[in-house]
Protein backbone atom coordinates (compact mmCIF):
# COMPACT_ATOMS: atom_id res chain seq x y z
CA UNK A 1 0.00 0.00 0.00
CA UNK A 2 2.73 2.39 0.75
CA UNK A 3 4.49 1.99 -2.38
CA UNK A 4 0.97 3.07 -4.13
CA UNK A 5 0.84 6.15 -2.87
CA UNK A 6 4.78 7.40 -2.89
CA UNK A 7 3.49 6.12 -6.74
CA UNK A 8 0.41 8.21 -6.85
CA UNK A 9 1.83 10.87 -5.79
CA UNK A 10 4.14 12.03 -8.81
CA UNK A 11 0.93 10.44 -11.07
CA UNK A 12 -0.27 13.86 -13.24
CA UNK A 13 -3.42 12.72 -13.82
CA UNK A 14 -4.08 12.12 -10.68
CA UNK A 15 -2.63 15.35 -9.72
CA UNK A 16 -4.74 16.88 -12.03
CA UNK A 17 -8.01 15.45 -10.70
CA UNK A 18 -7.14 16.21 -6.90
CA UNK A 19 -6.51 19.80 -8.21
CA UNK A 20 -10.32 19.69 -9.92
CA UNK A 21 -12.15 18.35 -7.05
CA UNK A 22 -10.24 20.43 -4.18
CA UNK A 23 -9.66 19.44 -0.59
CA UNK A 24 -11.57 16.70 0.00
CA UNK A 25 -12.11 13.33 1.76
CA UNK A 26 -9.68 14.08 4.81
CA UNK A 27 -6.83 16.22 3.13
CA UNK A 28 -8.05 18.94 5.18
CA UNK A 29 -6.77 16.82 8.17
CA UNK A 30 -3.21 17.47 7.17
CA UNK A 31 -2.87 20.54 5.38
CA UNK A 32 -4.53 24.37 6.24
CA UNK A 33 -6.04 24.99 3.35
CA UNK A 34 -5.57 26.32 -0.24
CA UNK A 35 -4.68 30.07 0.38
CA UNK A 36 -2.55 31.63 2.58
CA UNK A 37 -5.38 33.71 4.09
CA UNK A 38 -6.48 29.92 5.62
CA UNK A 39 -2.91 29.08 6.83
CA UNK A 40 -2.07 32.80 8.67
CA UNK A 41 -5.96 32.09 10.90
CA UNK A 42 -4.70 28.44 11.70
CA UNK A 43 -1.48 29.81 12.96
CA UNK A 44 -2.88 32.44 14.96
CA UNK A 45 -4.87 29.50 16.86
CA UNK A 46 -1.80 27.37 17.16
CA UNK A 47 0.42 30.26 18.51
CA UNK A 48 -2.22 30.91 21.37
CA UNK A 49 -1.81 27.57 22.62
CA UNK A 50 2.35 28.61 22.32
CA UNK A 51 2.99 26.51 19.70
CA UNK A 52 4.95 27.84 17.20
CA UNK A 53 4.40 27.62 12.97
CA UNK A 54 6.29 26.47 10.13
CA UNK A 55 5.01 27.78 7.02
CA UNK A 56 4.73 25.69 3.57
CA UNK A 57 3.64 26.45 0.52
CA UNK A 58 3.16 23.46 -1.16
CA UNK A 59 4.90 23.11 -4.17
CA UNK A 60 7.26 20.70 -6.22
CA UNK A 61 8.79 19.91 -9.61
CA UNK A 62 8.26 23.02 -11.20
CA UNK A 63 9.13 23.07 -14.98
CA UNK A 64 9.18 25.81 -16.01
CA UNK A 65 10.82 29.19 -14.84
CA UNK A 66 7.49 31.20 -14.86
CA UNK A 67 6.06 28.59 -12.67
CA UNK A 68 9.67 29.12 -10.47
CA UNK A 69 9.46 32.75 -10.25
CA UNK A 70 5.73 32.86 -8.98
CA UNK A 71 7.10 30.33 -6.49
CA UNK A 72 9.35 32.43 -4.82
CA UNK A 73 6.65 35.44 -4.85
CA UNK A 74 4.77 33.28 -2.96
CA UNK A 75 7.57 32.33 -0.37
CA UNK A 76 8.59 36.17 -0.16
CA UNK A 77 4.60 37.05 0.57
CA UNK A 78 4.56 34.30 3.12
CA UNK A 79 7.18 35.70 5.03
CA UNK A 80 5.77 39.45 4.81
CA UNK A 81 2.17 38.10 5.66
CA UNK A 82 4.24 36.16 8.84
CA UNK A 83 5.91 39.94 9.52
CA UNK A 84 3.07 41.77 9.10
CA UNK A 85 0.38 39.55 11.92
CA UNK A 86 3.27 38.85 13.82
CA UNK A 87 3.16 35.63 13.85
CA UNK A 88 5.98 33.10 15.72
CA UNK A 89 6.30 31.00 12.41
CA UNK A 90 8.98 30.89 9.36
CA UNK A 91 8.96 29.40 6.10
CA UNK A 92 9.70 25.85 4.73
CA UNK A 93 9.96 25.50 1.33
CA UNK A 94 11.35 22.53 -1.48
CA UNK A 95 13.90 23.68 -4.15
CA UNK A 96 12.22 21.84 -6.90
CA UNK A 97 8.97 24.21 -6.21
CA UNK A 98 11.75 27.15 -6.96
CA UNK A 99 13.75 26.07 -9.79
CA UNK A 100 16.24 23.39 -8.66
CA UNK A 101 15.23 21.08 -11.68
CA UNK A 102 15.57 24.00 -13.91
CA UNK A 103 18.93 24.91 -13.22
CA UNK A 104 21.24 25.45 -9.76
CA UNK A 105 22.37 28.87 -10.26
CA UNK A 106 18.59 29.98 -11.12
CA UNK A 107 17.52 28.32 -7.71
CA UNK A 108 20.33 29.89 -5.70
CA UNK A 109 18.57 33.26 -7.37
CA UNK A 110 15.51 32.98 -6.30
CA UNK A 111 15.90 31.93 -2.58
CA UNK A 112 18.70 34.61 -2.37
CA UNK A 113 15.58 36.63 -3.17
CA UNK A 114 13.42 34.81 -0.57
CA UNK A 115 16.48 35.08 2.60
CA UNK A 116 16.67 38.17 1.48
CA UNK A 117 13.01 38.92 2.82
CA UNK A 118 14.07 36.60 5.75
CA UNK A 119 16.95 38.40 6.81
CA UNK A 120 14.30 42.18 6.08
CA UNK A 121 12.17 40.58 8.10
CA UNK A 122 14.12 38.98 11.36
CA UNK A 123 13.42 35.25 10.11
CA UNK A 124 13.87 32.02 9.05
CA UNK A 125 13.72 29.62 5.93
CA UNK A 126 14.14 25.88 6.29
CA UNK A 127 15.38 24.24 2.98
CA UNK A 128 13.03 20.61 2.79
CA UNK A 129 15.06 17.66 2.05
CA UNK A 130 13.45 16.05 -1.31
CA UNK A 131 14.67 12.68 -3.13
CA UNK A 132 17.78 10.58 -3.06
CA UNK A 133 18.73 12.22 -6.39
CA UNK A 134 18.48 15.88 -5.39
CA UNK A 135 20.12 15.55 -1.81
CA UNK A 136 23.51 16.68 -3.17
CA UNK A 137 22.31 19.36 -4.86
CA UNK A 138 20.20 21.04 -2.36
CA UNK A 139 22.74 20.50 0.29
CA UNK A 140 25.39 22.29 -2.34
CA UNK A 141 22.69 25.12 -2.24
CA UNK A 142 22.31 25.32 1.26
CA UNK A 143 26.25 25.44 2.02
CA UNK A 144 26.68 28.20 -0.65
CA UNK A 145 23.50 30.06 1.37
CA UNK A 146 25.21 29.37 4.37
CA UNK A 147 28.01 31.79 3.30
CA UNK A 148 25.87 34.36 2.92
CA UNK A 149 23.14 34.24 5.22
CA UNK A 150 24.20 33.06 8.60
CA UNK A 151 21.22 32.74 10.65
CA UNK A 152 18.25 32.75 7.90
CA UNK A 153 19.02 29.03 6.89
CA UNK A 154 18.23 25.80 7.51
CA UNK A 155 18.23 22.41 5.78
CA UNK A 156 16.08 18.66 6.76
CA UNK A 157 18.57 15.69 6.92
CA UNK A 158 16.50 12.16 6.37
CA UNK A 159 18.05 9.02 8.60
CA UNK A 160 17.19 6.25 6.14
CA UNK A 161 19.88 7.39 4.07
CA UNK A 162 23.05 5.76 4.83
CA UNK A 163 24.91 8.94 3.89
CA UNK A 164 22.96 11.47 6.27
CA UNK A 165 25.17 10.50 9.64
CA UNK A 166 27.82 11.71 7.63
CA UNK A 167 26.08 14.71 6.57
CA UNK A 168 24.92 15.66 10.15
CA UNK A 169 28.45 15.90 11.09
CA UNK A 170 30.12 17.78 8.11
CA UNK A 171 27.09 20.33 8.52
CA UNK A 172 27.91 20.46 11.88
CA UNK A 173 31.50 22.76 10.90
CA UNK A 174 29.12 24.98 9.87
CA UNK A 175 26.97 25.60 13.01
CA UNK A 176 23.74 24.49 10.46
CA UNK A 177 20.53 24.37 12.32
CA UNK A 178 18.57 20.91 10.90
CA UNK A 179 15.40 19.74 11.12
CA UNK A 180 16.25 15.74 11.65
CA UNK A 181 13.32 13.41 10.54
CA UNK A 182 13.25 9.79 9.14
CA UNK A 183 12.33 10.69 5.90
CA UNK A 184 9.36 10.01 3.53
CA UNK A 185 10.51 8.82 -0.20
CA UNK A 186 10.92 5.80 -1.53
CA UNK A 187 14.61 5.02 -1.93
CA UNK A 188 16.54 2.19 -3.61
CA UNK A 189 18.50 -0.38 -0.83
CA UNK A 190 21.72 0.86 -1.88
CA UNK A 191 21.34 4.58 -0.43
CA UNK A 192 18.88 3.93 2.15
CA UNK A 193 17.84 1.44 4.95
CA UNK A 194 15.30 -0.68 4.34
CA UNK A 195 14.90 -1.80 7.93
CA UNK A 196 12.34 0.44 10.51
CA UNK A 197 14.70 -0.52 13.19
CA UNK A 198 17.99 0.50 11.66
CA UNK A 199 16.62 3.58 10.66
CA UNK A 200 15.46 4.42 13.82
CA UNK A 201 19.11 3.45 15.15
CA UNK A 202 20.53 6.24 12.72
CA UNK A 203 17.95 8.94 13.84
CA UNK A 204 18.40 8.69 17.35
CA UNK A 205 22.27 9.04 16.76
CA UNK A 206 22.21 11.66 14.46
CA UNK A 207 20.17 13.55 17.26
CA UNK A 208 22.53 13.15 19.82
CA UNK A 209 25.44 13.74 17.72
CA UNK A 210 24.54 17.17 16.66
CA UNK A 211 22.95 18.28 19.93
CA UNK A 212 25.97 16.86 21.98
CA UNK A 213 27.95 19.36 19.41
CA UNK A 214 25.95 22.11 20.80
CA UNK A 215 23.99 22.60 17.57
CA UNK A 216 20.26 23.76 16.80
CA UNK A 217 18.37 20.49 16.30
CA UNK A 218 14.71 20.50 14.68
CA UNK A 219 13.36 17.00 16.32
CA UNK A 220 10.79 16.14 13.78
CA UNK A 221 8.68 12.70 15.21
CA UNK A 222 5.79 11.28 15.65
CA UNK A 223 7.52 8.35 17.17
CA UNK A 224 6.32 8.43 21.15
CA UNK A 225 9.58 5.70 22.07
CA UNK A 226 12.00 7.92 20.13
CA UNK A 227 11.08 11.35 21.75
CA UNK A 228 11.05 9.44 25.52
CA UNK A 229 15.16 8.66 24.41
CA UNK A 230 15.49 11.75 23.45
CA UNK A 231 13.94 13.68 26.71
CA UNK A 232 16.82 10.94 28.51
CA UNK A 233 19.70 11.99 26.66
CA UNK A 234 18.86 15.60 26.96
CA UNK A 235 18.51 15.41 30.69
CA UNK A 236 21.09 13.14 31.15
CA UNK A 237 23.30 15.56 28.88
CA UNK A 238 21.90 18.69 30.19
CA UNK A 239 20.99 19.87 26.93
CA UNK A 240 19.65 23.20 27.31
CA UNK A 241 15.78 23.50 26.22
CA UNK A 242 16.97 26.52 23.79
CA UNK A 243 18.81 23.96 21.51
CA UNK A 244 16.21 22.14 20.42
CA UNK A 245 12.08 22.15 19.51
CA UNK A 246 10.05 19.34 18.88
CA UNK A 247 8.42 19.24 15.42
CA UNK A 248 5.34 17.63 14.13
CA UNK A 249 3.10 17.25 10.85
CA UNK A 250 -0.47 19.51 11.04
CA UNK A 251 -3.03 16.65 12.10
CA UNK A 252 -1.34 14.33 13.46
CA UNK A 253 -0.07 13.58 17.45
CA UNK A 254 -2.27 16.51 18.08
CA UNK A 255 -2.11 15.43 21.62
CA UNK A 256 1.29 14.00 22.29
CA UNK A 257 2.15 18.00 20.80
CA UNK A 258 0.46 19.97 23.23
CA UNK A 259 1.55 17.61 25.75
CA UNK A 260 5.23 18.50 25.33
CA UNK A 261 4.35 21.75 25.14
CA UNK A 262 2.96 21.92 28.86
CA UNK A 263 6.10 19.91 29.86
CA UNK A 264 7.79 23.00 29.37
CA UNK A 265 9.21 21.75 25.59
CA UNK A 266 9.83 24.15 22.40
CA UNK A 267 6.96 22.75 19.85
CA UNK A 268 6.34 23.61 15.92
CA UNK A 269 3.74 22.39 13.93
CA UNK A 270 4.57 21.97 10.54
CA UNK A 271 1.63 23.98 8.32
CA UNK A 272 1.39 23.05 4.51
CA UNK A 273 -1.27 25.01 2.59
CA UNK A 274 -1.48 25.53 -0.95
CA UNK A 275 -3.33 24.18 -4.32
CA UNK A 276 -0.67 22.09 -5.03
CA UNK A 277 -1.41 20.08 -1.85
CA UNK A 278 -1.99 16.36 -3.62
CA UNK A 279 1.82 14.93 -3.51
CA UNK A 280 2.11 15.78 0.37
CA UNK A 281 -1.41 14.41 1.16
CA UNK A 282 -0.72 10.90 -0.75
CA UNK A 283 3.22 10.62 1.35
CA UNK A 284 0.89 11.41 4.88
CA UNK A 285 -1.24 8.33 3.46
CA UNK A 286 1.64 5.94 2.40
CA UNK A 287 3.45 6.87 5.90
CA UNK A 288 0.41 5.32 8.31
CA UNK A 289 -2.45 2.96 7.55
CA UNK A 290 -4.21 5.02 9.97
CA UNK A 291 -4.48 7.97 8.23
CA UNK A 292 -6.18 5.81 4.94
CA UNK A 293 -8.73 5.26 7.10
CA UNK A 294 -9.73 8.56 8.22
CA UNK A 295 -9.86 9.19 4.37
CA UNK A 296 -12.23 6.36 3.80
CA UNK A 297 -14.86 7.25 6.41
CA UNK A 298 -15.20 11.11 5.17
CA UNK A 299 -15.42 9.62 1.77
CA UNK A 300 -18.61 7.45 2.80
CA UNK A 301 -20.03 10.62 5.12
CA UNK A 302 -19.51 12.88 1.88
Amino acid sequence: MKNMFLYLSKHKKATELARKHGLKFGANRFVSGESLTSAIEVTKKLNNENILVTLDHLGEFILTKEEAVDATKSCVETLQAIHKHRLNANLSLKLTQIGLDLSEEFCLENMRTILKTAKETNNFVRIDMEDYTRNEKTLRIFKELKKEYTNEVGVVIQAYLYKSLDDVKKLGDLHANLRLCKGAYKESETVAFAEKSKVDQQYLTMIKTHLSNGHYAGIATHDKEIIKKVIEFIKEKNIPTSQFEFQMLYGIQNDLLRSLSKQGYKTRVYLPYGTDWYGYFMRRLAERPANVWFVLKNIKKS
